[in-house]
């Protein structure tokens, strides 16, 4: 059996790379596994929890010396020594941004394997280390916010005075915003969003947020990961965090384009403007920065009293969750390159997910990989045949109608003049309640046609149509209860009427339907 070492982690990181539960699975996956000792006790791991999952606890060189090391952040030259010829390396290892580190990996003869390239393709979900990662840094964000602010971030009512809601403004809906998002608008908060991509509204507004849109076009992305914006969204983007800026009270910026430095979103001038004792949190502080003035991993206070965080240690701050999230996608990982589940470890260059993340193999740089293509446009044969105009279904000529409508009255005269009573008067209502239910329910739009307002417009109209037959009954208490059933059918046909005049202009072009959502 092939040795995994799971090993202890720098003093500025709580996370460890693999829990008690995911040893259960790559044990099952033939492995052995090998702990140092106290790697998973700042996650609220201790080895006693590894020993019942069948670890076996050892020492920091002989974990290191695994033929497969798993760790969270990049080795330092120190542990890059540590480890032994041939072995595999799986961890965070930013190749794209720390070249120098993929060099001197491959100085070794070893391979190394780096979590955050995996490919944002379907099947490769549940490896996604960022994806896991950012949800709960976004979710972390937010709580950070709210312990700094210092107050309510839902609007209240009380005897001492009414407390207007907080308003959070987040830039980027990605992975990290929409968890953001989410949490802040579950707080009570008023949430608004700015994304390149306008297909992120709908994700946006089913969370409790408001899609700021910048009405420019930009490119979409084919691979996943957010692409550089023109200047004209820029500009336009720019205007828009300047106007938010002077409302909000909290900013939480998300924006990171892989491979480069952090996009600027909020300038000095734009925190400048922001109220004292509003708070913002850049996420993207590790990477430059979304917010000028903010210092990656410190807490900032501006001379207009604005606090702005720079953390880069989020998900960190909530080790035993990350750890467990992590620890699945290494296990998911693994799993894939174990495919006879016999504790040996194989790279298939062939699958584009194992290619992607493998940067070194035997003592040789192999990024980058190819690109991955995950977002294909139509073919031009689509384009083509969508391009053809769709018949539209033939309607009834005017001749066919009046037709119709004639031999129904021829129908429901020779009724009315040959059956015995009481048929005519049964078959009367009958005609006229499928004469109303056809217009009450032809009347209301199609995109409106719930099968409770069909059945409840269709069943009013056949109550009015009913109750006016009964009025002139010569029992009073008949003509009593009639007058009423007109008097509420009549109520609810008249009031789903104006409900769908309301929702439609929902819907109406240039119209709007009020302020932020609360």
């Amino acid at each position: 059996m092939t040795q995994i070492g799971i090993v202890r982690e720098g003093p500025e990181e709580t996370r460890v790379s693999a829990t008690p539960a995911t040893v259960q699975t790559l044990r099952k996956l033939g492995y052995e596994v090998a702990v140092e000792s106290g790697a998973g006790e700042r996650s609220s791991y201790p080895d006693d929890e590894y020993r019942q999952a069948g670890a076996t606890i050892v020492a920091a060189e002989q974990a290191w010396r695994s033929p497969v090391v798993l760790k969270v952040n990049p080795p330092s030259d120190a542990e890059i020594a540590a480890l032994a010829d041939g072995a595999t390396l799986i961890a965070l290892l930013s190749p794209a941004l720390k070249p120098e580190l993929i060099e001197k990996l491959a100085q070794r003869d070893i391979t190394a394997l780096a979590l955050d390239a995996v490919p944002r393709i379907s099947r490769a979900q549940s490896m996604d280390v960022l994806s896991s990662m950012a949800n709960i840094s976004g979710y972390r964000a937010v709580v950070e916010a709210a312990h700094e602010f210092g107050r309510f971030f839902t609007g209240q009512v009380t005897a001492a005075g009414k407390v207007p809601p907080a308003k959070v403004l987040v830039a980027g809906a990605g992975v990290a915003g929409l968890a953001a998002i989410g949490a802040a608008s579950s707080l009570g908060a008023i949430v608004r969003a700015t994304d390149p991509r306008p297909e992120v509204a709908d994700q946006v507004s089913s969370i409790g947020g408001t899609y700021l849109a910048v009405d420019v076009a930009v490119e979409k992305s084919t691979d996943g990961y957010a692409k550089a914006t023109s200047a004209d969204y820029d500009r336009r983007a720019a205007e828009i965090y300047t106007e938010q800026a002077a409302d909000v009270d909290i900013i939480i910026t998300t924006a990171l384009i892989p491979g480069r430095a952090a996009p600027r979103l909020i300038t000095a001038s734009d925190v400048a403007q922001m109220k004292p004792g509003s708070v913002i949190v850049d996420m993207a502080a590790a990477q430059g920065g979304n917010v000028e003035g903010s210092v990656a991993g410190e807490r900032v206070v501006t001379d207009n009293g604005v606090i702005i965080l720079g953390y880069t240690d989020l998900a960190s701050r909530l080790a035993a969750q990350a750890s467990q999230l992590y620890g699945t996608n290494v296990a998911n990982l693994v799993a894939l390159l174990t495919p006879g589940k016999d504790g040996t470890l194989t790279i298939d260059f062939d699958d584009v997910v194992q290619r992607a993340v493998t940067v070194v193999r035997d003592g040789e740089v192999t990024w980058p990989p190819p690109p991955v293509q995950v977002a294909a446009a139509p073919a031009p044969a689509a384009l083509a045949a969508s391009a053809e105009p769709v018949p539209e279904p033939k309607k009834m000529s005017a001749g066919k109608k009046i037709a119709l409508i004639v031999v129904g009255i021829a129908a429901l005269f020779l009724v009315n003049a040959f059956a015995p009573a009481p048929l005519p008067q049964h078959f009367t209502v009958l005609m006229l309640a499928v004469v109303v239910g056809f217009y009450v329910i032809g009347k209301v739009h199609h995109a409106l046609h719930t099968p409770l307002m069909s059945v409840t417009n269709a069943i009013s109209g056949v109550i009015v149509v009913g109750a006016m037959l009964q009025i002139t009954d010569a029992n009073p208490i008949v003509q009593a209860l009639a007058a009423v059933a007109v008097l509420v059918a009549s109520i609810n046909i008249f009031g789903g009427f104006a409900v769908t005049r309301r929702m439609l202009s929902m819907f109406t072009l240039g119209k709007t339907t009020g302020g932020d959502h609360k």
